[in-house]
């Protein structure tokens, strides 16, 4: 039952990570989106909050927003916390069943650091908490009244541990790792400034006081970072499943492009949405940095830094094994599948690959890829090319010891195709 309960208990995990983060994502983008819309009216002071009207689902809504707050508590109070606070416990919750339960297939490489399991889920956790106490430091420093110089020293914060992250971790460890840190900054701000303060302003407005205008402006300031970090967020936590994004020996330094990336496409559409015009710029920006990860990504690839070895090994390739993988890659026809790759599959691939998969804790193949016969190799050619030849991704971690010279016996059959 075990291997059952475990594909199981991931799934609704992550289903119920997934819901959670919508409804956070989307609180977050619908109040920065209403914040940007207020306009002032007579019944509240200038400077002080403003009122918006909506229309939606066919009714009217009529929204005020008061920057420190009003004149009284209401009876009815809604408070927006526990979206953040589901979508960072299942996406813990998660961390641990997939990355610390089964380290040796997505945490640790043995090509990049050979640690246990213990100690990587160790390191894993330490910079979470580390991450956090230092990016909260940078909040309640100097910085925070310069944040042209706090942006820059939370973006460098990021790229640091990226580049820690890959000198320990997997590479797919080490950019999901990425995405955990800001979002553990994201629910920190939630939790410990945000909540707080406003419950600070509430006990202040229950004893007759006037709450201090700082306590507002500091969980704002907070709630903002959230905003710009969530389009980042999303791509590591989304990267697992794209080896393009995580394979390349400086995906630190996509983490760096895609944080800038993603905040200025928020940027555009927060000052779109504040009535400040169309920051045209920012897409080229954004543009110019997802081409210069992409490019970073392809020209640094195990596939890429081995092309011209590979390419040697198929001219030196045995002529028969070519023009047999050759006669089969016509269009719309399966192509052949030599001993050769056969034997690379049976050996590395085969015992996770399988109807009935011989790894302990499976009870089906990966993705429903099957390659226990050539024709289903021919088949999952393309995934093979990127999986196995391109990105060195499979087998994970190289678990099952692929071989170079095994690696370059896939790549002569796909050039031959």
């Amino acid at each position: 039952m075990y291997p059952i309960l475990h594909e199981w208990g991931g799934f609704l995990i992550r289903w119920t990570h997934v819901v959670a983060a919508i409804a956070w994502i989307g609180a977050s983008f619908y109040f920065m989106h209403l914040d940007a819309s207020l306009r002032a009216i007579p019944a509240i002071p200038t400077g002080k909050g403003g009122e918006a009207w909506e229309v939606h689902g066919g009714g009217f809504y009529q929204v005020r927003k008061y920057l420190v707050a009003p004149d009284r508590v209401p009876e009815h109070l809604i408070w927006h916390k526990w979206q953040s606070y589901a979508t960072w416990l299942s996406g813990f919750s998660l961390l641990c069943w997939v990355y610390y339960g089964q380290a040796d297939l997505y945490l640790i490489d043995p090509a990049v650091r050979v640690i246990t399991p213990m100690t990587g889920a160790a390191i894993g956790l330490g910079a979470l908490a580390l991450g956090w106490l230092i990016y909260d430091g940078l909040n309640r420093s100097p910085l925070a009244n310069r944040p042209p110089l706090l942006a820059a020293a939370v973006f460098l914060t990021v790229v640091a541990f990226a580049y820690g992250f890959q000198q320990v971790f997997s590479g797919r460890a080490a950019m999901l790792h990425s995405g955990a840190l800001i979002a553990t900054w994201m629910t920190g701000n939630v939790f410990f400034v945000i909540m707080p303060n406003q419950r600070r302003a509430i006990a202040e407005l229950v004893a007759g006081r006037v709450p201090n205008p700082a306590w507002g402006k500091q969980a704002k300031n907070r709630s903002s970072h959230n905003n710009y970090l969530t389009l980042p967020v999303l791509f590591f936590m989304l990267s697992g499943h794209y080896p393009m994004a995580w394979s390349s020996p400086y995906s630190w330094s996509i983490v760096g492009l895609v944080v800038i990336a993603g905040g200025v496409v928020r940027h555009y559409f927060n000052v779109r949405n504040a009535g400040g015009g169309d920051r045209w710029w920012t897409w080229g920006v954004a543009t110019a940095c997802v081409a210069a990860a992409v490019a970073i990504s392809v020209a640094s690839s195990p596939g890429a830094r081995e092309r011209i070895g590979l390419s040697a090994a198929a001219e030196a390739a045995p002529a028969a094994a070519i023009s047999l993988a050759a006669a089969g890659a016509g269009a719309g026809r399966i192509p052949a599948v030599d001993d050769a790759v056969m034997a690379v599959v049976g050996t590395r691939c085969a015992m996770c690959h399988a109807a009935e998969p011989l790894w302990p804790g499976m009870t089906g193949p990966p993705k429903g890829v099957l390659l226990d016969s050539p024709e289903h190799v021919a088949r999952f050619a393309p995934a093979i090319r990127l999986q196995a030849v391109l990105t060195h991704a499979m087998p994970p971690n190289n678990i099952t010891d692929m071989q170079p010279e095994e690696r370059a016996a896939l790549a002569r059959w796909l050039t031959a195709r």
